[in-house]
């Protein structure tokens, strides 16, 4: 396999982007996340300043009143928000990568009118695919949507949807012709309040609980046809597109969490005093701290060279499947280790690295398990 060279260097204007970000996640985002944690619930006046900074509109030109950034910077974004709490991270990364990329690269210009203006101000956005049926068999969908007049009509539910609480636009992935198998789903943007449409059960989950993740219920659901998102019958180029490039944002978000984690072991291991002396000193803790370091760096260019590969429109797929696959690996394992640095004091709730270890599972299992990321790696060395 020829090895593509890794372009991973910061610019100065990124550098001091990603000095901003990690100074506001330090100063502003910081104290609020053990009880943001507890209550399963995002601080709402931060949903707000992510607005008022552009975090949510950051690839979205100037003219749809974005910021006209760049892919690399929302994944900086990600990845420092993620430092400080992975569950902040993927609601920005989910709004950028997913929800703005889609509109971007598939929406009509009247789409992109209507929403993208909206999305970089004030309106929080969500990625419906998943269902009960249709986790990693992404397009075996059981959501309708039959075709009445000017409208389709969707009916069915969604799961694990992200953002689905604080969200007032929906990308929602629905079957219209399902003979055809996948190639009847076509995605519809939908809007929060319209009828036949509501939020079902809120999941009680061991990590990133934060961030929202709710089932999606479509009972009669009347959606223009203009609301298509792309063509009809196209959905699946939709998702399988939008979501290679987001499995970099979670591949940004795992590094970030690593990153957490890695300083509160290293932080902890200079003050811990054992034996008469710090912990810190011993063989074994610095070896521990040296590797993840070490693995964390690897991970982080992974990451970093898809994302290049990405923006210079060379192609990226195993590169962004890699970074997915080995970040969550590293986010699991370090989050383990700093825990295990803590010793009994790490396996409760005093200290926020309980909580890193909690948020990192889900790395391996959203937008692609582990196992979907291996076989997307062997098809592109070997072909199916």
């Amino acid at each position: 396999m020829e090895m593509r060279p890794a372009l991973t260097r910061l610019t100065e204007d990124e550098q001091d982007f990603k000095s901003l970000i990690a100074e506001f996640a330090t100063n502003e985002i910081m104290s609020k996340v053990m009880d943001m944690d507890r209550r399963a619930e995002l601080d709402k006046g931060l949903v707000n300043q992510f607005f008022e900074m552009g975090l949510m509109g950051i690839e979205i030109p100037e003219e749809y009143g974005g910021t006209g950034g760049t892919f690399f910077q929302a994944l900086i974004a990600v990845e420092e928000l993620s430092k400080v709490d992975p569950s902040v991270g993927v609601l920005v990364d989910v709004q950028n990568t997913l929800v703005n990329n889609a509109i971007l690269s598939w929406g009509s210009d009247a789409l992109k009118s209507r929403y993208l203006p909206k999305l970089a101000t004030e309106w929080v956005g969500a990625y419906a695919l998943s269902e009960a049926g249709s986790g990693s068999d992404a397009f075996c969908l059981q959501c309708r949507a039959r075709e009445d007049g000017d409208d389709y009509i969707l009916e069915g539910n969604k799961l694990w949807i992200t953002n689905a609480i604080e969200a007032t636009l929906f990308i929602v992935f629905a079957n219209v012709d399902p003979e055809k198998g996948y190639k009847g789903i076509t995605a519809f943007i939908v809007e929060k309040g319209t009828g036949g449409f509501k939020l079902g059960k809120k999941e009680d989950k061991m990590g990133i609980r934060a961030s929202s993740t709710c089932e999606l219920i479509f009972e009669d659901c009347r959606v223009p046809k203009t609301n298509v998102l792309g063509e009809v019958g196209k959905g699946y180029k939709v998702a399988i597109e939008t979501l290679n490039e987001g499995r970099i944002g979670i591949g940004a978000q795992m590094i970030g969490l690593s990153r957490g984690a890695l300083e509160c072991g290293i932080k902890y291991a200079g003050e811990r005093s054992q034996f008469g002396t710090t912990i810190g000193t011993f063989q074994a803790i610095r070896f521990t701290i040296a590797q993840a370091a070490t693995e964390i760096e690897a991970a982080r260019l992974l990451v970093y060279n898809a994302a290049r590969l990405k923006e210079a429109k060379a192609p990226f797929v195993n590169e962004a499947a890699m970074a997915k696959l080995f970040s969550s690996q590293v986010a699991e394992r370090v989050a383990s280790e700093m825990l295990e640095v803590y010793g009994g004091y790490g396996f409760t709730k005093e200290y926020p690295v309980e909580k890193y270890y909690r948020d990192a599972k889900i790395g391996k299992i959203y937008e692609g398990t582990s196992n979907m990321q291996l076989n997307t790696v062997a098809i592109g060395l070997m072909g199916k």
